[in-house]
């Protein structure tokens, strides 16, 4: 496969070390000083406007679990409590992306992809990394704790330990299963459901629309996380990790992607369907998510590699964006 064209889909796979992806930083070898210059460092490895594609999700599932509060909440409270959802969040992918660098940072300095990531560099060492890390888990467990004295709602504490958990194990089950991707949208999946529990537990019991948008989160980002694992496939063979291309080969996990992604617009179909709070504003923005899914498999096929960054990070960040806010304006409207 290596370097071979797909002809199904016009996706070239190239040698991974024709694919370097600077992080910025000092030069390899060298750690900054001061604990203020290793989190920047830390931070600018993990690329926090990548939150783009859970954060619209949290956000929507908040608005919809509190809109159904009975009596509704003060305007004050609920400002407070988005707040708190979107400083979780942040905290939140911080752990688990720095899980995710540090648990690689051996493969990761094998692969000419990614070898000037700051661990697998060794411009912080994973002693520092896990100290970040950590710390942003505990300030993700005491920011959870704070929907107990603005709601009154104890879950967020209670299920902060087991989020964190969850959202991490991603990052380990590329040694075992090629079902990764899977696992890596479940954690981005978690995120409309954790909103909702947070501003109103019940939700998840009243409110069938969450776990379909859920689901279709689950589908679309193991879709597009496939996309994304093309560029690796030799690297991955060679070392024994698992992945959907690894195992079915480019064209077969470009397929797989397509599936997905199918089930992902259908689930996003079925919950505009059932909850009657979604009006003609969803529609068209499920109508839009179903274009640009569709765009973003031929950039693929038309482009190959040259468009995975307008395919991934582009046409995907969209997707959410588009969701949210349409979600949340009709549910608000």
């Amino acid at each position: 496969m290596h370097g071979e064209r797909n002809p199904e889909a016009g996706f070239t796979v190239a040698p991974v070390s024709g694919i370097d992806v600077p992080t910025g930083g000092g030069e390899g070898g060298l750690s900054p000083t001061g604990p203020l210059a290793r989190v920047r460092l830390a931070v600018s490895d993990i690329k926090l406007a990548h939150s783009v594609f859970a954060m619209p999700f949290a956000l929507l599932g908040a608005v919809m679990a509190a809109e159904a509060v009975p009596g509704g909440l003060g305007a004050g409270a609920l400002a407070a409590a988005i707040g708190l959802v979107v400083v979780c969040m942040v905290l939140a992918r911080t752990w688990a992306m720095l899980v995710n660098r540090l648990a690689d940072r051996g493969f990761d300095a094998e692969n000419p992809r990614t070898a000037r990531r700051v661990f697998a560099s060794g411009r912080l060492g994973a002693g520092q990394g896990w100290t970040i890390a950590m710390g942003c888990g505990v300030l993700f467990v005491g920011a959870a704790g704070l929907f107990w004295p603005v709601l009154g709602n104890p879950w967020p504490l209670l299920l902060a330990v087991p989020v964190l958990a969850w959202i991490a194990l991603y990052s380990y089950t590329k040694r075992f299963t090629a079902l990764c991707h899977v696992f890596l949208g479940g954690a981005l999946a978690a995120s409309p459901l954790a909103a909702a529990i947070a501003l109103n537990p019940q939700a998840l019991g009243e409110q069938a629309a969450l776990w379909l948008l859920a689901g279709m989160v689950v589908c679309w980002v193991a879709g597009f996380d496939i996309i994304y694992a093309l560029q690796d496939l030799e690297f991955d063979r060679e070392r024994g990790l698992k992945s959907v291309p690894a195992r079915l080969g480019a064209s077969g996990g470009i397929w797989v992607s397509r599936g997905l992604h199918a089930a992902a617009f259908g689930l996003l179909v079925g919950a505009w369907a059932v909850d009657p709070r979604f009006g003609w504003i969803m529609l068209m923005g499920v109508l839009l998510v179903g274009g640009l899914l569709v765009l973003e498999h031929a950039i693929l096929a038309k482009r190959g590699k040259a468009g995975l960054d307008m395919a991934f990070f582009t046409v995907n960040g969209v997707v959410s964006v588009v969701l949210g806010l349409c979600g949340i304006v009709d549910v608000l409207v």
